[in-house]
């Protein structure tokens, strides 16, 4: 069978499917059922607007945070490390072991270090001049 490569002007979900569905055949065979379940944990003011959140998800025993932000106005009051804090409740309600997230120089390495996560790999030049720092912190 010949196969070519293709490049989609508007890439859709149903690309990322097509790339996504074989890679998850090939870990559910090697490592067993992912169990992804996705955490969400907003931020909201007294109005009801979200002010922030947090978004990850949970899969092979670890929550992944992907997102993570407060807006400029409610930072300083503790709001990162309560949704943090909860992040990690459902976490270990779904039987983690354990989160890691990854942030730029720019942002908040130090945030994460006083909460008790640990660089485990960085990245340099991403962007370039700068660095990217992957943590995580393991639940005893």
């Amino acid at each position: 069978m010949t196969l070519r490569i293709s490049i989609p002007d508007e890439p859709s979900a149903a690309h990322r499917e097509a790339v996504l569905a074989p890679l998850r055949a090939y870990n559910q065979s090697q490592a067993s059922d992912p169990r992804i379940q996705p955490v969400v944990v907003l931020l909201t003011d007294k109005g009801g607007a979200h002010v922030g959140g947090l978004w990850g998800r949970c899969a092979f025993d670890w929550l992944f945070v992907e997102l993570l932000a407060v807006t400029e106005e409610h930072r300083g009051a503790n709001h990162g490390r309560a949704l943090l804090e909860q992040a990690e409740s459902i976490a270990r309600a779904n039987g983690c072991i354990g989160v890691w997230l990854d942030t730029f120089e720019f942002q908040a390495r130090g945030f994460y270090e006083k909460l008790g996560y640990e660089v485990f790999g960085t990245l340099d030049d991403h962007p370039v001049g700068q660095k990217r720092f992957f943590l995580r912190k393991r639940f005893s």
